[in-house]
């Protein structure tokens, strides 16, 4: 027996008290959403809201001395510093498919529920529109909606230890401060979840990338060309879709792996079973090093002896939908990606008979 998509619903097993706000940072158009929408949660709702440090530090919500008292009602946090992952009941992104990235990102294990509304440019992860905003909130804290699970990447880095790299209290030298750092006799090991894609590339070097990819162990190609992209059927849609691979629907379980230009006529995208686990490594005669990013995120060097182990984690992210997994897909397939826009033909007149 299949599943079918849409018979994923939402239920709680009591009803949800805490609620995290993501909102896009520097966009003032969002500021009166935002406000409009921790008033609704504060007052109408009496729900605990988390709001993390930096967007309250935006000075048009700041020295608004009307928005003070519910802004002394918010729980704060600051990224990469405070945990709030087991404090949070659902999520409420206000913006573009990029804080849906964002709020992944901030959960390393188990995702709470998350509704995104479009309120960014592209929006393709974005169902929800905020107009009628209160009602569909509403319809979610009572556990009325339909939930996509949309897979993501579990993947591992591990690093051999070099002496230029010193860490200090867990930040490296460039003060990023490192996701579930772990260490090793000689070895780094660095932990991240994935919602869209892995992305290794040539970096500033104008040679080829030149990485060995294995998969459950064994060799299946080398990579020469720009790069390669490994992602999620969400990250589907997103750069792999750019380079040329196909669209593939959150609900199936799978990975893709998109060769980034490659520099062979025959190197097309391929998907393998979820479950699976890749490895990339810098081929032995590489001319240069290579990097590798995470959602666009954390980007870093891969040297030889590095490497990246990738696959599908057990944590998926919880997506609630506007009406179902399949109506929303081919909805943002048109409305966002244009998909198979064309003038239709004419049909052929009918010539009535003498």
């Amino acid at each position: 027996h299949i599943q079918d998509p849409a018979s994923q619903r939402l239920t709680w097993n009591k009803p949800p008290k805490s609620v995290l706000v993501i909102k896009k940072i520097r966009d003032a158009s969002l500021l009166q959403p935002f406000k409009e929408l921790c008033v609704y949660l504060t007052e109408e709702n009496n729900m605990i809201v988390y709001v993390e440090k930096k967007v309250l530090e935006d000075p048009a919500i700041a020295n608004d001395e009307n928005f003070g008292p519910v802004k002394k009602k918010f729980c704060t946090f600051r990224e990469d510093y405070d945990d709030i992952s087991n404090q949070i009941d659902f999520i409420i992104c206000l913006g573009g498919d990029g804080t849906l990235l964002y709020a992944s990102s901030l959960f390393q294990g188990s995702v709470p529920p998350v509704m995104a509304f479009h309120l960014g440019s592209l929006g393709f992860l974005t169902p929800f529109n905020f107009e009628n905003f209160q009602s569909q909130v509403t319809q979610v804290i009572e556990g009325n909606a339909a939930l996509v699970l949309r897979s993501r990447l579990k993947v591992k880095v591990v690093k051999e230890h070099r002496e230029k790299m010193t860490l200090q209290n867990g930040i490296e030298e460039n003060g990023v401060v490192s996701a579930n750092l772990e260490k090793e006799v000689g070895k780094q090991i660095m932990q991240y979840q994935v919602l869209n894609e892995v992305v290794v590339d040539r970096g500033p070097s104008s040679y080829l990338s030149n990485v060995d990819v294995f998969l459950d162990g064994h060799l299946i190609t080398t990579v020469q060309g720009d790069g390669v992209i490994v992602s999620t059927p969400t990250g589907s849609t997103a750069y792999a879709a750019a380079a040329g691979a196909s669209m593939i629907h959150p609900n199936v379980p799978a990975i893709m792996i998109t060769p980034i230009c490659p520099h062979s006529l025959s190197f097309r995208p391929i998907v393998v079973p979820a479950g699976v686990e890749l490895k990339i490594m810098l081929s032995p005669d590489a001319r240069n090093t290579a990097w590798v990013s995470f959602d666009g995120r954390k980007r870093q060097e891969i040297c030889h002896g590095d490497s990246i182990s990738i696959t599908t984690s057990c944590y998926p992210l919880p997506s609630i939908c506007f009406r179902d997994p399949v109506s929303d897909w081919f909805e943002s397939l048109a409305e966002c990606l244009h998909w198979n826009v064309r003038k239709k033909q004419n049909n052929f007149a009918v010539e009535e008979e003498e």
